[in-house]
Formats: C-alpha cells, structure tokens, sequence
C-alpha cells in the first residue's frame, strides 16, 4: 500500500472513531473574523496536541503555541470536530512519512 493510501486509510480510521466529538474547543477559538452574511469566516485556533491527535477526546495546544490553525470556512468549524482532527491527522502524516508519492 502505497503512503497516500496509508495516509487516506488513517483519515477515514480516525474518522471513524471520532464521529461523536463534542464542538467543546469553540472557546479557544483565538481570531474570528465573518464575511459579510454568508457562513464564511477566518478562524485562528491552536493545533491539535499531537498526543491527543489520535484520541477520542483531541484537545488543541495551549493558547501562547507558535502552532496557529490559520483556516479559512465555516463560521462553526469544530477546531477539534471529525474534520480538523481529519485534516491535522493527514498533514501529521504528510510530515513523518513524506509528501503523497
């Protein structure tokens, strides 16, 4: 099996178990800024603990980290919801094993 698909499996694993993750980290969210009156936002939010990143209950890196989320999207994006968890899970991945060949 290939690394993407290494990685693409880990995606839907973590996934998998994560289904049911409450949006509890809201209130670290650390810059919100909306445009206009669509749902669109620019949200910046601490990373995901890497000791957490593979839990059921991922908990996001103390407020002063260097380890800024600089996400643009849905106003109610979860920085710890199924698909931040998802996406940290593959660039986590991306770093330990090298890219997507």
């Amino acid at each position: 099996m290939g690394k993407s698909k290494t990685a693409l499996a880990a995606l839907l694993l973590v996934g998998s178990f994560l289904f049911g993750v409450s949006g509890a980290a809201a209130e670290t969210i650390l810059y919100r800024a909306q445009f206009g009156d669509a749902n669109y936002c620019h949200l910046k939010f601490p990373a995901i603990e890497e000791s957490t990143l593979f839990t059921n209950q991922p908990v996001l890196k103390d407020s002063g980290t260097s380890d800024i989320i600089d996400f643009y999207g849905s106003c109610d994006h979860d920085p710890v919801g199924m698909a931040e968890v998802a996406r940290q899970t593959y660039d986590y991945h991306r770093a330990q094993f090298g890219g997507d060949s």
